[in-house]
């Protein structure tokens, strides 16, 4: 890769991470449906570069009532460009609970261990920009992103429309044996407005591997 081809690609990675980076919520669609949807709000915060070494996220999602605990948290690293791909890595946190809230109050990132994520094997978004400053994401390739529901393990098929405005998402739990769905939303996907944008610090310096 040239440097001009090298530079172009940071570029569009860093145009990504500030996209990403944002406070959501589905108010208007919870006000207009509520027999149908929860308010929920989603945090997709950026980290310090010194927690993963590297470009990284906090995301949590919550219902607007009860934010203190979220039903989904996770961490996630962001790679270099492969074939105009975004690739978000994902992890887990074996003391969640820690970071609980973090969306609100960033400075209980500061307890956050390297040392305690696990990797969600399979579970990584791939994302590729269609028009200009609008990604589409689904989990990587593989149905290997699997997920316990009422005691049974399914495959997470979880799809992101996000721009600078708009985040739009789905996810769906399908049994790997018949692909038969078993759960996620019946009445289409969740649409959220951006509340405030928590990427505009972000860096080229931030995107060092």
């Amino acid at each position: 890769m040239d440097q001009s081809t090298s530079s172009t690609a940071m570029d569009s990675l860093l145009k990504f991470a500030r996209t990403l980076a944002g406070h959501y919520s589905n108010r208007a669609q919870a006000q207009d449906n509520p027999k149908d949807f929860a308010h929920i709000n989603i945090f997709f915060r950026p980290l310090p570069w010194e927690v993963l070494k590297g470009p990284g996220f906090y995301s949590e999602q919550s219902y607007d009532h009860d934010p203190w605990r979220p039903y989904r948290q996770g961490v996630h690293r962001l790679l270099p460009m492969q074939n105009d791909v975004f690739i978000v890595e994902n992890y887990g946190y074996t003391d969640a609970i820690r970071l609980a809230g973090s969306g609100l109050r960033p400075e209980l990132l500061n307890s956050l261990k390297p040392e305690s994520l696990k990797p969600r094997c399979g579970c990584g978004m791939h994302f590729r920009e269609v028009e200009p400053g609008r990604y589409l994401g689904e989990v990587e390739p593989g149905k290997n992103c699997l997920v316990p529901r009422d005691g049974q393990l399914t495959y997470l098929v979880s799809e992101v429309d996000v721009n600078a405005t708009d985040w739009i998402s789905r996810d769906r739990g399908f049994d790997p044996d018949s692909d038969e769905q078993r759960w996620g939303s019946e009445h289409g996907p969740l649409r959220f407005k951006r509340i405030s944008h928590l990427g505009d610090d972000l860096s080229l310096n931030w995107l060092r591997w």
